[in-house]
């Protein structure tokens, strides 16, 4: 019987179609033998016939293509105006940022304010997540 190998990496899976086709091994095969070894849900018989036609029409590299996806629209000088409109008012809201940046999302702006600049709600009042030695003295 064979070794088992639960939840492959894509490019492992990948090279295996790439082997098996330089092997002359036909498409619906190669998908057998790979739910044989990986289980049912490690590629769709499809997508097994997509990369065998890719790998027929001239592609060796099994890696992902880096894609070009959407570009950010956070950058260091949107966070700096942020924490500038936060610092001036403590007792925001991400609806009354809003307000003020109507070209920034509400995800975005809750996203800049609660991972980039570290801001947690405590009382209705917005704190840096690390107070300092100043801060717990206060």
């Amino acid at each position: 019987m064979f070794k088992t190998i639960s939840d492959p990496a894509d490019c492992e899976v990948r090279s295996v179609i790439w082997f098996l086709n330089a092997k002359n091994v036909k498409p619906a095969e190669i998908h057998r033998q790979l739910v044989q070894i990986s289980g049912e849900n490690v590629m769709t018989d499809g997508m097994v016939r997509k990369w065998v036609r890719q790998f027929n029409d001239g592609r060796t590299n099994v890696h992902d293509e880096a894609q070009s996806g959407r570009p950010s629209v956070v950058n260091d000088g949107l966070v700096a105006k942020v924490n500038e409109k936060i610092r001036e008012n403590r007792r925001f809201t991400i609806r009354i940022l809003c307000d003020e940046f109507p070209q920034i999302s509400k995800t975005v702006l809750h996203e800049i304010v609660s991972n980039r600049l570290n801001y947690r709600k405590l009382c209705s009042r917005w704190v840096p997540k690390m107070l300092t030695d100043v801060h717990e003295t206060k």
